[in-house]
């Protein structure tokens, strides 16, 4: 009697431990079915998309893309007066750039014996190619100075602080990449003006402490003129082909790329942090409780 319980036993503990895979089968196709229903969908669709005119409100309000600004903001924050729209310019001047920036594309080759060559020929055979091309300048000189007026009022307002401290290293880090940015399109032109200024612009990271090569503890870590930050920015040692060849791609596909996502994160801090900061929130006397 006990070997035949023991053999009982034995033979139902593996079943135990089996999981039920009929049943998981059928989560799963009730998954498939609705979709709605899962975690994945709840992760992204925050409220339920049902007639209840509460869930339709918080579904808008709630969403980025159906309401970009807080559902409530201070009344004094939205004066032009205060804010100066100068973030809202930066981010217009930056949709100018890109535009403008991939029509130039079509008819620039970022080598050494085309570039300047496309130059001439963007400027007076390609239709509407000067305008375009002085849009794309303009822009950016425009964004630059946009971009310290906005730090600029940013900082005699006091928006820096708190809860806006990881918002303001992002404005910080954007305006390095806005200057980045302009840094590289000097060069793209190939001509006496973007050369040197790469070259003085280059020369100076020489002296970068802890990287360049003459900087501060340079040679202790052993960098050269032929390892340092200018010799990774230029590819060489001196302002040539693969010089022109490394700031078309940081200016065309990595620094936008980078500015881009920072500025989505700026956009939704902005949001996640009640808005555009403003002045001490005013009070109307007939909102006053006397």
């Amino acid at each position: 009697m006990a070997d035949s319980q023991d053999k009982t036993n034995s033979s139902e503990e593996p079943q135990e431990g089996i999981p039920d895979i009929k049943s998981q089968i059928d989560k799963t196709v009730d998954h498939l079915k609705n979709p709605k229903d899962g975690s994945l969908w709840k992760s992204v669709i925050r409220h339920k998309l049902d007639e209840k005119p509460r869930n339709r409100t918080l579904a808008v309000l709630t969403n980025v893309f159906l309401h970009l600004h807080p559902a409530r903001v201070n009344r004094d924050a939205v004066r032009f007066a205060f804010t100066w729209g100068m973030g809202g310019i930066t981010f217009f001047l930056f949709i100018v750039l890109t535009l403008t920036g991939i029509y130039l594309m079509f008819y620039y080759h970022p080598s050494k014996g085309q570039a300047f060559q496309d130059i001439l020929f963007l400027t007076h055979d390609v239709p509407f190619g000067n305008i375009l091309r002085n849009m794309h300048r303009w822009a950016a000189h425009a964004m630059v100075l946009t971009t310290w007026i906005h730090m600029f009022r940013v900082f005699m307002t006091g928006s820096y602080k708190k809860p806006r401290e990881f918002n303001w290293c992002v404005g910080v880090l954007l305006l390095v990449l806005t200057s980045l940015l302009s840094f590289t399109g000097y060069l793209l032109t190939d001509d006496q003006l973007g050369f040197w200024a790469v070259t003085v612009g280059t020369n100076m990271a020489r002296a970068t402490p802890g990287l360049g090569h003459e900087g501060p503890f340079g040679p202790e870590l052993g960098f050269t003129a032929y390892n340092d930050v200018r010799f990774a920015l230029l590819g060489g040692s001196i302002v040539d082909a693969n010089a022109l060849l490394r700031a078309y791609i940081w200016h065309c596909i990595a620094i936008p790329v980078i500015a881009s996502i920072l500025m989505i994160v700026h956009f939704w801090r902005v949001r996640k942090d009640g808005g555009i900061s403003g002045p001490a929130p005013m009070m109307l006397k007939s909102e006053a409780q006397l």
